[in-house]
């Protein structure tokens, strides 16, 4: 024992020292992946930071290009008013019926005249009166547009090639507007009369921004590399208020976008353009980073699933290495025990230290129990180790199973003798099965040996034999304490005890229940543990069978075979 025990410290220390290593790994791993990361999600932002400065740089320059043409869309209408701004200071206010009569032809033919213009107007800055052609402005859209035309034009500055005109949005009358007008100011810069038109807001931006989205390709022919710019991106231009005055024919969802304010002077519209999300991949070199979470995550897992599994098998290993040096001093205690019975037996006989001829037959007779009980103990161990390296070879006939149960139950007596033991046959004969004669009387033994190691002395043990539903039941039965429910599977597997046996004097291999059920599994059946009518416990070797007779009932008293 003091070897197992010398052994298992040194497996500790190497265990302990592999257990430490393969933390560190799984560590290490964590750590990289961790890294790994944030490597790949800084190159994700980064690739989204050129992808948000691309849709930034559109939207500008769509803003710049919209500007020009919202200026240039109602300038057919605004320049029928050109005559108001170089007009001498002391030149009356001209009338609005007398501009709207000039040709269109005098105004500007190369800036054509919107379409579903709403009316003309006229606003005298200086009293708030006005004049207006078709529908007439309301109220609340002419005190809007008076006070605001005031507040833009204070300064002369925001006049823009000379012409100093304005673009104003609005809603009044549940009615969204556009107002474009000129300024006519004194001589001093104060303004004093507005002239300007009113159009459909809607209208006035398709106009603008319709011809430059469907003409301007906005980014660089080296990154679009000769993709058509409207399956790269969308704009859409919004009114102060966030209400849409246009949309590209295509509109792309979900990828980047970038809003840029035309300005003050052209109504405060708003472009919003928004790159295709596919189109990533062809605006950035090397494409879109995909994501590297779930493929990092589940590395990670794997690395801990492994790193578990190395430590399970780890602590099995320990496990098995404790297993075996138990069983290796558990088994070296049971070959010592009866060698030393038969040592001094045989020492006492060849000496001649007998005092009768009834001292001498006792002591023949320990030595052929106890050789019994080693030959036993041996041919567990080989057949065991066999099982184990699944190198049993089986030689199965038909066989009258009473018959090898009696020849079990009597070269077993000797051994039950030296405890007091009472074995009681109940053989049904005529049960035959396909049975190995060795394997078959190596489990009869192996019950009868655990019933009588377990049992009190002096107890009586059942073997009996049935047969019910083509099923062969082979039974040994103790007085014992019995098995516990819960321990009833496990100690069938090898080298399992009991916690009160393990403690007890009563010295096991622990293999000896494990070859019954790796016999019984070589012979299609199995052992089962149950609790016996009149306490103990009950072992069933269940086997195929058939019958053809009746049950005998036979006892052997602990008398017989010993003297």
């Amino acid at each position: 024992m003091g070897l197992s025990r010398a052994y298992l410290s040194k497996m500790r220390r190497p265990a302990s020292a592999i257990v430490l290593l393969l933390l560190l790994t799984l560590g290490l791993t964590g750590v990289m992946t961790w890294q790994a990361q944030s490597a790949a999600r800084a190159h994700r932002e980064a690739a989204q930071g050129a992808l948000r400065d691309y849709a930034r740089f559109a939207a500008f320059l769509y803003r710049q290009a919209g500007r020009v043409a919202l200026m240039r869309t109602g300038g057919g209408a605004i320049f029928r008013f050109e005559a108001v701004h170089p007009a001498a200071p002391d030149a009356p206010l001209p009338s609005l019926a007398a501009l709207l009569a000039r040709p269109a032809a005098e105004t500007c033919a190369l800036c054509p005249p919107i379409d579903s213009v709403r009316g003309y107007f006229r606003l005298d800055l200086r009293d708030g009166s006005a004049e207006r052609t078709g529908t007439a402005l309301p109220e609340p859209a002419r005190a809007w547009l008076a006070d605001t035309a005031r507040t833009l034009v204070r300064s002369p500055s925001r006049a823009e090639n000379g012409l100093e005109a304005y673009i104003l949005l609005t809603r009044a009358g549940g009615v969204d507007r556009a107002l474009t007008y000129i300024v006519r100011r004194e001589p001093g810069g104060a303004a004093i009369a507005a002239y300007g038109f009113e159009a459909n807001p809607r209208t006035l931006a398709k106009a603008a921004f319709g011809p430059v989205y469907a003409s301007q390709g906005v980014l660089p022919p080296s990154l679009t590399r000769g993709l058509a710019h409207d399956s790269l991106l969308s704009l859409v231009v919004l009114d102060p208020a966030g209400r849409e005055l246009y949309a590209s024919p295509r509109r792309y969802a979900g990828g980047m976008e970038a809003t840029d304010t035309v300005g003050a002077l052209v109504g405060g519209m708003r472009v919003r353009v928004s790159l295709r999300s596919a189109a990533a991949d062809r605006l950035l070199i090397g494409g879109m980073p995909k994501p590297r979470l779930p493929f990092l995550l589940a590395l990670l897992a794997l690395a801990a699933g492994l790193t578990a599994v190395a430590l399970a098998q780890l602590r099995r290993e320990r496990e098995l290495v404790r297993v075996r040096a138990d069983f290796v001093s558990s088994v070296s205690h049971e070959l010592r025990t009866p060698l030393a019975q038969i040592r001094m037996f045989a020492e006492t006989l060849r000496l001649g230290r007998v005092r009768s001829d009834g001292e001498r037959q006792r002591s023949i007779e320990i030595i052929d129990q106890e050789a019994r009980r080693l030959s036993g103990l041996v041919e567990n161990v080989l057949v065991f180790s066999r099982a184990e390296r699944r190198a049993v070879r089986l030689d199965r006939r038909s066989e009258a199973l009473d018959t090898l149960a009696h020849d079990a139950v009597e070269t077993f007596a000797p051994l039950a003798a030296a405890r007091r033991v009472v074995l009681r046959e109940r053989l049904q004969p005529g049960i035959r099965a396909d049975v190995d004669r060795g394997a078959f009387r190596q489990m009869l033994l192996n019950l009868l040996d655990n019933a009588v190691k377990y049992g009190p002395a002096g107890q009586t043990v059942e073997v009996g034999l049935s047969i019910e539903g083509g099923t062969a039941r082979v039974w040994v039965q103790d007085a014992g304490p019995g098995i516990p429910p819960k321990e009833r599977e496990r100690i069938l597997r090898p080298f399992a005890r009991l916690g009160r046996d393990a403690e007890s004097a009563v010295a096991g291999s622990g293999i000896g229940l494990a070859v019954v059920a790796q016999l019984a599994a070589l012979h299609d059946g199995r052992v089962r543990v149950d609790e016996a009518p009149g306490g103990g416990a009950r072992f069933t070797l269940e086997l195929p069978a058939r019958t053809e007779g009746a049950e005998a009932v036979r006892t052997m008293e602990p008398t017989q075979g010993v003297a």
